[in-house]
């Protein structure tokens, strides 16, 4: 049986669905931005390139935590 993903990963197929751009593409986006925090990442991805509020939650998130 497969495992089945959790956390915000749950989240990537369908943003790649709904936005048609990988997850690597976004996670490229967000760590050549400037900003830092993560609800203004949230905000910046909400605003300047129309992804949902969960999306981009899931999106940075998941990016932000493999610099820990």
């Amino acid at each position: 049986m497969a495992d089945t993903v959790k956390g915000p990963a749950s989240y990537f197929p369908s943003i790649e669905k709904k936005y048609g751009r990988p997850i690597a593409e976004w996670k490229d986006l967000i760590r050549s931005s400037p900003l830092t925090k993560h609800m203004e990442l949230v905000a910046w991805l909400k605003t300047d390139h129309g992804l949902g509020h969960g999306h981009a939650n899931a999106l940075v998130a998941d990016t932000l935590a493999e610099r820990r």
